[in-house]
């Protein structure tokens, strides 16, 4: 498990790698610090998210209007049901833009600021988090009692993804086959919705509000699709949500709060905390425990997987069960790990990867505020996802009774046929 040298990472700038100088990753030879050595084609592509931080912290007009003008043009379009959905994120970082303490979860003001804007409906990505829960937890448990492509790697951080199809080809078959919740809501909109609702796909336009660029490009790759055309057919950052409701003169300080559109149910706290570093861990756990042991009370809350320090490790005991977890933070950690399980194969069950610090709530799409930095923004966000989650009524995936109705009535088995094909991805 060799990092390949005949590999540019400029070829990853399009899924949000980490290339410059405090990841200790840079050739000197690259006049954009990137780790260059064979045929850098950085003049001919853009930017990911995390180079327009360091090279142009305020993207152009042009990055914005793309993408912008597009979701107006399908807002505009009266044959068209434009439906959103927002990442567990977002709640949390919104407010930066409008005078919000950081870290406030303003969700049912954003909510009703999304509903002014003309969306048809408005969902909540943390359903699809659940999802993405039972699917993963059922995924890891097979391959734990049949010892097989362990260590299990998350694949919800496109960034991570394609830097391991990439850089370590091997690991392809170690990563989880679940849709990261961006594209299995996608997959649920065009297929369950869709069909509840006598909708075509063409006469829907599914968008994601999301907290990085890499979501962008991640849409696009046709292996991830159900159906004919895109399941998502734009993804928008956090910063140009923002802009395109200033634009539209929406003061989301002075909004009443709105609830999400609840055909899908309500989410639980694990889905909320998936926007935070540790929390995809956290959230598998609590249905993994379940799943492991019997008549054994199991914890909600796992102390040793949250922080930010840039790789976490911990031994949980499920019964006679002992899986051992790692949690990365930042993609020049990443060897670090591939060199220990060099030593170790079997030093890891599960490990959770998010390209950027933080996770989500650190995407290169957030919001920034003026005179605050970067971490202190990520533990006030931290702080609100916590928060957040302590609300809500179930606090393990498995436990929400929608997602449960779901499986009863049109997916089937967790893990099953029909699940696979909705809710899971091959890798090309």
């Amino acid at each position: 498990m060799e990092q390949k040298e005949n590999v540019c990472l400029c070829n990853l700038c399009e899924s949000c790698i980490h290339v410059f100088k405090e990841e200790h990753m840079l050739d000197s030879s690259c006049d954009l610090n990137c780790f260059a050595l064979n045929d850098c084609p950085h003049k001919k592509r853009k930017y990911c998210a995390k180079c327009k931080q360091v090279l142009d912290p305020e993207p152009s007009e042009e990055d914005f209007n793309q993408d912008l003008e597009l979701l107006e043009s399908a807002l505009n379009n009266k044959n068209l049901k434009v439906i959103c959905y927002t990442a567990p994120s977002i709640r949390v970082s919104i407010g930066d833009e409008f005078g919000f303490k950081p870290g406030e979860n303003v969700e049912g003001k954003m909510v009703a600021a999304l509903k002014q804007l003309g969306f048809y409906q408005v969902f909540d990505m943390n359903t699809a988090a659940d999802f993405t829960i039972l699917e993963e937890a059922h995924e890891f448990v097979e391959r734990y009692k049949n010892n097989k492509n362990l260590p299990m790697f998350t694949s919800c951080c496109p960034g991570w993804v394609n830097y391991a199809k990439k850089v370590y080809p091997e690991l392809i078959k170690n990563l989880s086959t679940c849709k990261s919740p961006q594209q299995m809501f996608g997959s649920l909109l065009n297929t369950y919705y869709a069909e509840k609702h006598g909708f075509k796909s063409t006469e829907m336009f599914v968008v994601s509000i999301v907290p990085c660029l890499a979501k962008k490009l991640e849409l696009k790759q046709a292996e991830l699709n159900t159906n004919v055309g895109q399941d998502v057919d734009l993804a928008i950052t956090t910063k140009e949500i923002s802009r395109f409701m200033r634009a539209k003169n929406i003061d989301l300080k002075n909004l009443a709060d709105e609830n999400f559109d609840d055909f899908f149910g309500s989410s639980t706290g694990a889905g909320a905390i998936f926007g935070n570093t540790g929390g995809v861990t956290e959230a598998v756990l609590r249905t993994i425990g379940d799943t492991l042991s019997v008549n054994e009370k199991i914890s909600l809350e796992y102390q040793m997987v949250r922080g930010i320090d840039s790789i976490r490790k911990a031994e949980i005991k499920f019964g006679k069960e002992k899986i051992r977890i790692a949690v990365v933070m930042g993609l020049k950690n990443i060897p670090l790990i591939i060199e220990e399980l060099k030593k170790n194969p079997k030093k890891y069950h599960f490990v959770e990867v998010m390209a950027c610090s933080g996770g989500c709530i650190g995407g290169g799409g957030q919001t920034s505020i003026d005179g605050v930095s970067p971490a202190t923004l990520i533990e006030y966000r931290a702080k609100g996802l916590y928060e957040c989650e302590l609300k809500r009524e179930h606090r393990k995936a498995h436990l929400n009774p929608a997602v449960q109705d779901i499986y009863k009535n049109y997916l089937g088995k967790i893990g099953g046929r029909n699940a696979k094909r909705i809710l899971h991805r091959k890798y090309k």
